[in-house]
């Protein structure tokens, strides 16, 4: 009897383990670079701090900006190429990538990391791949269910991962844990990933496009066609803006928790897990609550101001117990303007046309990941790390208000 697993299942499992790979990144990247009292700071004393922060900004940047670049070519090659060549050999570069990485922390060799993360970059299709592939064995009717749980294994994905992150590389768990160990894990967990595909992943795409000619500046051409089609106009530039203060968030808020609440990279792990925890309960029954209430514009407006105005109360606490009440709402609110105002940008195209808007979708947001990383460091250089949250707050206030002032619903939506 010939084993056999549901291709769904594969695809979940590479969505799980990619996500996985990322949040494992959360904790232990800032004992790199920005927290000279952990045992695994690369930089020599001698440099200062506010170094440390640039280069921690160049590094988170530096896969977005060879994702954005990359990306809609390998989605190009997927369907010339089919859909299991472009998620075996993505995921054989982040496998790559990651023992790489660990080479790069054991041996304090700083330029590896960063080879790490630009390959990682170039190489990461799956996720697109794998969307492509659910697609292409789903029945029109059930796409809603099974995209929803590849919402759920992102989720599950980032509550793992920081979770395991945090405690892989804590020696005071087991002795020869260090942060190199978290991305040994990662890297195997993501070879098991390339066999499961090998082995157990059919091709699903039906018809290859083989003559198709391939873009190599799709991601620059998807940003020109947003900013052309006045009808997503201004959706687009609230998902840049609402996305670039995000980044400017995620890229040092975990070094913000080291410096005010002295947090190990176990506290790190646990509290990003916390959010994702929350997340996943905004996506499963708030989400659709208040879809059956309001209508999405009304949810964006509201969800964008509030999200950013949760953001600076996370100035306020001097105990670290009370960002367990913050948590929660800013997990809401931030979950309910991400996915209101995807269903909107959704609802607004007509069917025809639905793969080329998510498509320009993927590259703005692909692109509003890629330099505020940049500006969050040298921010954080001038002032501190707490400045960048500050700017990560203004600039998603702003993004709710252009959607406020300037959104107006087609005759279509």
């Amino acid at each position: 009897m010939k084993f056999k697993i549901k291709p769904l299942w594969v695809i979940f499992f590479t969505i799980f383990v990619d996500l996985l790979g990322f949040g494992i990144l959360v904790p232990v990247i800032p004992l790199l670079l920005a927290d000279p009292q952990s045992s695994y700071y690369l930089l020599p004393k001698s440099v200062p701090l506010s170094q440390g922060y640039i280069l921690l900004g160049f590094l988170t940047a530096i896969f977005s900006i060879m994702q954005f670049l990359a990306a809609p070519i390998l989605g190009q090659l997927s369907d010339r190429w089919g859909r299991k060549k472009i998620i075996a050999f993505s995921l054989s570069g982040t496998t790559i990538s990651y023992f790489v990485f660990a080479i790069g922390i054991i041996t304090k060799n700083i330029p590896l990391l960063f080879i790490s993360r630009g390959f990682d970059g170039i190489t990461a299709g799956a996720i697109a791949a794998a969307q492509a592939a659910i697609a292409d064995i789903t029945p029109p009717e059930k796409r809603v269910k099974n995209f929803g749980l590849m919402s759920a294994a992102f989720g599950l994905g980032f509550i793992a991962g920081p979770f395991i992150g945090g405690r892989l590389s804590d020696p005071t768990l087991v002795s020869w844990f260090n942060a190199a160990t978290p991305f040994w894990f990662a890297g195997i967990l993501s070879f098991l990933n390339v066999i499961s595909i090998i082995f157990f992943f059919p091709e699903t795409l039906k018809s290859f496009s083989e003559n198709a000619r391939i873009y190599l500046a799709r991601s620059v051409g998807n940003i020109l066609k947003g900013l052309s089609l006045s009808k997503y106009r201004t959706i687009f530039l609230t998902i840049f803006l609402y996305t670039s203060g995000f980044a400017f968030f995620i890229t040092l808020f975990n070094v913000y928790l080291i410096e005010k609440f002295s947090f190990t990279q176990r506290n790190i792990g646990d509290f990003f897990a916390y959010l994702g925890i929350w997340g996943i309960i905004t996506q499963a029954v708030i989400v659709g609550f208040i879809a059956k209430k309001f209508k999405e514009q009304a949810v964006i407006r509201i969800g964008i101001i509030m999200t950013g105005l949760f953001v600076l109360l996370f100035f306020i606490p001097s105990v670290w117990t009370c960002l367990l009440f913050i948590t929660p709402l800013f997990a809401i609110f931030n979950g309910l303007a991400g996915t209101n105002i995807i269903a909107l940008l959704s609802k607004t195209a007509n069917e025809k046309i639905q793969g080329r808007v998510m498509g320009i979708n993927a590259s703005v947001q692909a692109l509003a990941f890629s330099f505020p990383p940049i500006f969050s460091g040298f921010v954080a250089a001038k002032f501190n790390p707490g400045a960048s949250i500050l700017a990560s707050s203004i600039i998603i206030i702003f993004s709710g208000l252009v959607f406020w002032i300037f959104y107006r619903p087609s005759s279509s939506t």
